[in-house]
């Protein structure tokens, strides 16, 4: 117990935020915040958008200043950031943009690669590897390449310039992990990155020893990493020791003592206002003390917290019995196939979550459904009393000068609700936490976090009877996600989301289609934690006959192969007995630990390459198989 008292009041401070402000114009963002930052912290800084989450982290990474206060950091500390918008020099390549800081074991690194190309040059080689020894530099060029091999860099030579947004996103956050900051400070890691990414990065943080404060909407991610959560709420920040399961507690706990306390002061400024109006106007000093503290107790009895939960009987337009079908639906993209003869019969009802690989299609598909895009091939049929409601990722179009509830009121006015009730636009509005005040503010003064909330807002208020959310919780803080996980819990219609946020899945959906690259789409029954659960579970033998069943065909012809399928059939045996092959002879080197440091990251993906044409192949030889056997 004495030794742990003791590690406490000697813990190491790096960060120390002190009172600092920030305002725009009449605006105020917060006032008089205060926090500190200790080593080997894992710290989730949660707050409503339009709280100042970003300004925070901006002023913290010395980007901004504040009004007032200060930010102070330990003396030889070094502090990186990983903003929402990345400041990469578009001219340089991947290769350039991770080997262009200060780390000291990077260049040791660089320079024994490059004497590597010199091998006569015996004396410079030995050096680098010299170097390479001194500062233990083999595991951590494994553990560099690992971490751009899991974030999906294999190009070294890739130009910035040619990166989409979300590439250089991950390209900022694979560079921080390399350098190994003293401090992280994180604002939305988990955006542009796939499950398996995150899934990840979620490991990665929770194994090393690293101090960080990030924002995050991934609540998952705050459960499973952050060991701290700072709250700022109504302008007040509050601390808690634990992660986010243990802050919903305790949160829940403050606010009801709260709420005991303004009914308390309610009670007390009753009695106290009664003592006013009965006071002469001459005052005692005693008398003056007990209206200074009339006052204090007025301010606490009328404060009320404006926290909604969507509790609606939406009135939508009945679903008739044909709601959505796809027969045979083929879409490619030049190398890339999107779906391969995809079936599926939307029942009424249906709560479906599309996960999967970035660049499988899951956007694509949904364009597909919502005939934004034709087909190759097969046909969507799409029932008469469908109405979608479709979020995309791109957002709404917004007018200059258009203010928020003109905005909600270009797409209707009310929602309608059971018993003739109605639900307005500004009601709908202050559920979705902009009070009456915000709903005149101009759209462009929003957050980016904000115009997304916007955004919700006009496609609910359409009364959709088949939602359609493509990655709905991107840029919403975890309030208004709990908001929308309401509404969403209430909507009697059908629903499709596509999302990387697994508590958000988990909550929603009731089944998902899994992508799998390549034209493959699963339909597993459960929510994501039950589609983890099996996928780490089953054998992979066991999926792959499930696949195989799976995708055989329905009803194979009969009778021969023909010529051609008869030599296909011949080689894909060989090539598969040479695929098995190989796998074996690098397992086995995997598990003798025959392979060197350098060379893992390599022979990770040409294992990972075999198992995929192993399994393609096997596919094949199995449908060529049913029609021979037929």
């Amino acid at each position: 117990m004495f030794l742990s008292t003791l590690y406490k009041t000697f813990r190491v401070n790096y960060v120390s935020v002190e009172n600092i402000s920030k305002s725009y114009g009449e605006r105020v963002l917060f006032e008089d915040i205060s926090f500190g930052i200790n080593k080997d912290q894992k710290i989730a800084f949660v707050a409503k958008n339009g709280s100042g989450k970003t300004s925070i982290l901006n002023i913290m990474a010395g980007l901004d200043n504040p009004d007032t206060g200060q930010v102070i950091t330990r003396k030889g500390i070094q502090v990186s950031y990983l903003a929402q918008a990345d400041t990469l020099d578009r001219n340089q390549t991947i290769k350039e943009v991770i080997f262009s800081s200060d780390t000291v074991v990077l260049q040791i690194i660089e320079n024994y690669n490059n004497a590597l190309k010199n091998p006569n040059d015996t004396e410079n080689y030995q050096k680098a590897f010299e170097q390479m020894e001194q500062h233990n530099a083999w595991d951590f060029e494994t553990q560099y390449k690992q971490i751009l091999s899991k974030l999906k860099f294999d190009n070294l030579a890739q130009k910035v310039a040619e990166l989409s947004g979300g590439q250089r996103k991950r390209l900022a956050l694979a560079t921080l992990l390399i350098n190994k900051p003293d401090v992280l400070i994180l604002d939305e890691p988990t955006n542009h990155l796939d499950l398996e990414m995150i899934e990840w990065l979620e490991a990665y943080f929770k194994k090393e020893k690293m101090t960080l404060f990030m924002v995050t909407h991934d609540r998952y991610f705050l459960e499973r990493v952050c060991n701290e959560i700072i709250e700022l709420d109504y302008g007040k920040l509050y601390r808690y020791k634990g992660n986010y399961s243990y802050y919903l507690e305790k949160k829940e706990e403050r606010i009801a003592l709260e709420q005991a306390s303004v009914e308390k002061a309610k009670n007390l400024y009753n009695t106290e206002l009664e003592w006013m109006r009965r006071q002469p106007k001459a005052r005692t000093t005693k008398s003056k003390s007990r209206i200074d503290d009339f006052y204090q107790i007025k301010e606490k009895a009328h404060k009320r917290r404006q926290d909604y939960k969507v509790q609606l009987e939406i009135n939508m337009e009945r679903l008739g019995s044909k709601i959505l079908e796809l027969h045979k639906v083929k879409k490619s993209f030049e190398e890339t196939t999107i779906l391969d003869g995809f079936d599926y019969v939307f029942k009424r009802g249906e709560r479906i979550g599309i996960i999967g690989k970035n660049g499988t299609g899951k956007s694509s598909f949904l364009n597909l459904i919502t005939q934004k895009i034709p087909v190759d091939g097969g046909k969507v049929v799409l029932g008469e009393t469908v109405k979608f409601g479709y979020y995309t990722q791109s957002g709404i179009a917004i007018k200059e000068g258009q203010k928020v509830i003109e905005v909600i009121k270009e797409f209707g006015e009310f929602i309608p609700l059971t018993k003739g009730r109605k639900i307005t636009a500004a009601q709908l509005l202050e559920r979705f936490l902009f009070n009456r005040k915000k709903q005149y503010d101009f759209v462009e003064k929003l957050s980016g976090g904000e115009q997304k909330r916007l955004y919700l807002c006009a496609v609910l208020i359409q009364n959709p009877n088949f939602l359609i959310l493509d990655e709905p919780t991107n840029d919403l803080d975890v309030v208004t996600l709990n908001v929308l996980e309401n509404f969403l819990l209430d909507f009697p219609g059908n629903l499709i989301v596509v999302s990387h946020d697994r508590y958000f899945m988990d909550k929603i959906v009731d089944s998902l289609f899994v992508f799998r690259g390549n034209g493959v789409v699963e339909n597993f029954p459960g929510n994501y934690s039950d589609f983890r659960a099996y996928e780490d579970s089953t054998p992979k033998e066991t999926k792959a006959k499930e696949k195989k069943e799976q995708f055989a065909p329905k009803a194979p012809q009969k009778g021969k192969l023909s010529y051609n399928e008869k030599r296909e059939f011949g080689l894909l045996e060989t090539d598969i007995a040479k695929l098995e092959k190989k796998k074996v002879v690098i397992e086995n080197q995997f598990a003798n630990n025959e392979i060197a440091p350098e060379n893992i990251t390599e022979r990770s993906l040409e294992l990972q390459q075999i198992i995929n044409d192993l399994e393609q192949k096997e596919e094949r030889w199995f449908e060529l198989s049913m029609k021979l056997e037929g």
